[in-house]
Parts: structure tokens; sequence; C-alpha cells
């Protein structure tokens, strides 16, 4: 649970659905999605292949300055269609480092938008949390360029 971790930046212990619990959501969430994808500048779409695993698809909508949109999915093939599932979309801001769920695809495929709640917003950064805590465990990575340039000349 979030509550028992010590907050990044500083040793106050974090309190759910607090307005400053979420801001501490989003600090970890950037911390955690720069682990898996430490340069967002590879490519719009990316793919991470772990053996045993789904693998994780990775497509960036957006790139300004100091925000970047980007969907992070799993693609289950269901006889002739694709599924994708948890489908998220985030914004990360590279000046605060912070990443916020924007919305997400629930499993009847009904959208679901962050909105102005703090329960909406804490329970979707909340569930990218977990989610992305659980793809670095089963060791997902997008390589950085100058590792795909040493992987082509192989």
């Amino acid at each position: 649970m979030l509550a028992d971790f010590g907050s990044i930046n500083s040793a106050h212990i974090v309190k759910p659905k607090t307005f400053s619990g979420l801001m501490d959501v989003y600090e970890q969430n950037y911390i955690r999605l720069k682990k898996i994808v430490p340069d967002l500048g590879i490519a719009d779409e990316m793919i991470s292949v772990t053996p045993g695993h789904l693998d994780l698809y990775l497509s960036v909508s957006m790139r300004c300055k100091f925000t970047t949109m980007l969907r992070l999915t799993y693609r289950f093939h269901d006889a002739d269609k694709v599924i994708c599932q948890p489908d998220m979309h985030i914004r990360i801001y590279h000046d605060a480092r912070i990443a916020e769920v924007q919305d997400r695809l629930d499993r009847k495929r009904h959208r679901i938008y962050s909105g102005n709640s703090l329960q909406q917003k804490w329970h979707l950064n909340r569930f990218l949390y977990k989610w992305l805590g659980y793809c670095i465990y089963q060791g997902h990575y997008f390589h950085p360029v100058s590792n795909l340039k040493q992987f082509s000349k192989l």
C-alpha cells in the first residue's frame, strides 16, 4: 500500500486520497516511467519484449518542450480483433517531473477520464503506479537509441 512507503522527497508518510498524496503518486509514476523508458525521444512507437510475458506497447501522441503525451498498453488477440488492456493515456510534465493519467479504457471498452475528482485521479494514478511496478518487475525496458545502434550492427 502506498501509505506504507515514505515520500520520495521527505520522511513523512504519504496520506492516501489526499492532494499531497496524489502529487507524490504523480512523482513516483514519473520515476517508474523513466526506469522503463529513459529516452522518450527514441521513436513514436516502441515495443518492450520480455520472454514469458506480454509485450508492452508505448506510443507517443504529442511532444512539446515541457510535456509528452503517450499511450501504454498490452495487446491481446481475440479471434479477429486486437484488444488493448490496460489502455492508458499518460501526460508527462518534464519540468515538474511528474506523470499523470489522463484517461484509460476499462474492460468494457468505456473510457474513464481522470476529470476533476480527487478520488478518480487517485484511483487511476494508483493503478498506473502498481502497473508500472509490475512492468519493472517483469523486466520491461525500452532501449535508448545508443543501444539500438549496437544491436543493429550485429
